[in-house]
């Protein structure tokens, strides 16, 4: 038996609303409060009767409880409750915008106290006062209520936003226009509906041991890279929309082409060696360069990390130690940028010897397909790119990655090429010639793939895709860092495997976006990678683009000024502008303690 729904109703006016609620033959259990003394109360009409209603269905009805002091109200002590609903929200008489701003923020901030975990808060708002997309017309943003952006101070996102449908509601009579004993123009008006927001994942220290050619490795995962570490998106039971996309690649690629995938575990760390020889075309400025621990002693980073833990993330120093070659002069490792390097390390005995049976097989003619000899190895995992921070710009993404030597007379390239090109195309993505073979693009991220050849007597392929941005694609969603969120209303809708196609519903709508500049001297060379880092640490990954918008040499003194422009937006989490401005300042105070930058 399902246990009754506990609503608190409060700025009630004649109860009307709370005496509807009462009506419905669902279970719940009703409070109706209102700011008025009683006496006051009951000069509305229709008052006392709507208050018997309510008593009659076992519901409470008390007075003098302000709705931004709830947490204060001894009434509602120890209660907490799966809705709090507060209509048609005024400060009364001709008061600005501002005024009725602070009510809702104040109320936000209030109702949060006595809000059950997954409970609910509904909102209802004229048409065009909530300041959101589902008004129309709708207002300029000055002239709104910023029912979102409010709702943010209390960490709470807009969950869902529906016209309210006061037809339902035959006893609801809305009063309180103006003070007045009128009712607010409920023509279009909107229910907004609040949830509470994840908290937001802290960096943290992440220190890795693993085994490069044959050598055990000690080393710190970059801070900013912390949250997207073991997170076990591709494990065979994972329905991550990651998972689902590569699952569903590899069936239709397998219709024409036997792919085997290797379960073999492969290091996040590769050597420059490594690196030169599986992909010595790679653009060196996206490595994650590491420097490892020492093997007796911990670092100076390891130390200070733990020295950090449990101050939260304003104890969290980077984990890069300022004089510390950052630009990879003398490091030796680096986070692998790609999964070519450790294609022929994934090569066992074992897989080789599959590999080589199923090319046997393919030129006896076995596995073929429409006339195409068929056999690829792949391997997928986590690689790493030391990117600027843009809109599509990923520094951590699944690369699917599948290769092998073909014979030429059954044209694979030419084969693939259409397998590809057909089963992408839906989704908004076309294949492009260039030199060294085909790029998959598709707007706005851009290159999303790669089908690089080598033509001799047979043909060497090897395939490169980004699951990640293919899973956007798929599934429709507004922002890669989506699908990194730790929200269940996020994994939930995954629990059933829906199809590539289904569109994403997002559990958070219309989030807010800030805008900051950041402005500061440096007397050293400059290490934008570094900046860009520390922005992601200092963000926890909320600034979804920087821009340089000023630079300027001072003529007479060794000093450069940068001034970079920073957009804050979180489809994941609730972001306020008390929590922008906190990690502004977070990055300001990390730009002085470990670039040595003076802030202007």
């Amino acid at each position: 038996m399902s246990r009754s729904l506990s609503i608190l109703l409060v700025g009630e006016g004649n109860f009307s609303f709370s005496a509807a609620l009462c009506c419905f033959p669902s279970e719940m259990s009703v409070t109706a409060t209102c700011l008025q003394p009683q006496e006051e109360a009951l000069r509305q009409e229709g008052a006392l009767n709507n208050m018997q209603i309510i008593k009659d269905s076992g519901g409470r009805v008390l007075f003098e409880v302000d709705s931004t002091k709830l947490g204060e109200c001894a009434s509602l002590q120890g209660h907490l409750f799966d809705r709090v609903v507060f209509n048609f929200p005024h400060c009364g008489r001709k008061s600005g915008v501002k005024k009725n701003r602070q009510l809702l923020k104040d109320f936000f901030l209030s109702c949060i106290q006595v809000l059950a975990e997954d409970g609910e808060v509904h909102v209802s708002l004229c048409n065009g006062q909530g300041g959101t997309p589902a008004d129309q017309p709708r207002r300029e943003r000055h002239n709104s209520w910023q029912v979102v952006a409010m709702a943010a101070e209390a960490r709470l996102i807009l969950s869902d936003v529906r016209p309210f449908e006061s037809d339902k509601y035959q006893i609801y009579k809305c009063t309180g226009y103006r003070s007045q004993d009128k009712g607010f123009h409920l023509e279009n008006a909107m229910l907004h509906v609040f949830t509470r927001s994840a908290p937001f994942s802290c960096p943290q220290v992440f220190k890795m041991e693993e085994s490069v050619e044959g050598e055990k490795i000690q080393y710190n995962i970059p801070s900013e890279l912390s949250d997207y570490i073991s997170r076990g998106f591709l494990t065979p039971d994972s329905v991550h929309p990651v998972k689902l996309v590569q699952d569903f690649l590899l069936e239709r690629l397998q219709e024409k082409w036997s792919v085997s995938m290797t379960t073999e575990t492969l290091p996040l760390l590769i050597t420059a060696k490594q690196l030169h020889l599986g992909c010595p075309d790679m653009d060196h400025t996206l490595f994650y360069w590491i420097h490892t621990c020492q093997k007796e002693l911990d670092c100076e980073a390891c130390t200070s990390a733990r020295e950090s833990e449990g101050k939260g993330v304003d104890g969290i120093r980077s984990l890069c130690s300022p004089d510390v070659d950052l630009e990879g002069e003398t490091a030796v490792y680096m986070l692998r940028p790609s999964l070519r390097p450790l294609m022929e390390v994934a090569k066992t005995e074992e897989w080789t010897g599959v590999e080589t049976e199923m090319e046997k097989k393919d030129l006896q003619g076995i596995h073929l397909d429409h006339g195409v000899a068929s056999s690829l190895v792949g391997v997928s995992g986590l690689v790493f790119q030391n990117v600027p921070v843009k809109h599509w710009a990923l520094p951590v993404f699944h690369e699917l990655l599948f290769t092998g030597v073909l014979h030429k007379k059954y044209e694979p390239v030419k084969v693939l090429e259409e397998t590809l090109g057909t089963l992408l195309a839906p989704y908004g993505v076309s294949l492009v010639t260039k030199q060294e073979g085909l790029h998959l693009v598709a707007q706005p991220m851009g290159l999303i793939g790669k089908v690089l050849t080598n033509n001799s007597s047979d043909v060497s392929v090897t395939v490169s895709l980004n699951l990640d941005l293919l899973a956007v694609l798929m599934f429709s969603f507004p922002d890669w860092r989506l699908l990194w969120s730790h929200d269940p209303r996020f994994s939930q809708q995954f629990a059933v495997r829906p199809t590539p196609g289904t569109p994403f519903t997002a559990y958070s709508l219309y989030p807010e976006i800030f805008s900051f500049d950041i402005s500061f001297w440096t007397e050293m060379a400059w290490k934008e990678k570094k900046f860009y880092g520390l922005v992601r640490e200092a963000s926890c990954g909320t600034v979804e683009h920087v821009k340089l918008i000023d630079k300027f040499s001072h003529p007479d003194l060794s000093q450069t000024s940068y001034c970079y422009r920073l957009v804050y937006h979180s489809h994941t989490h609730s972001l306020s502008h008390t929590q922008a401005i906190q990690f502004h300042k977070r990055l300001e105070a990390l730009l002085s303690s470990c670039l040595e930058v003076t802030i202007r």
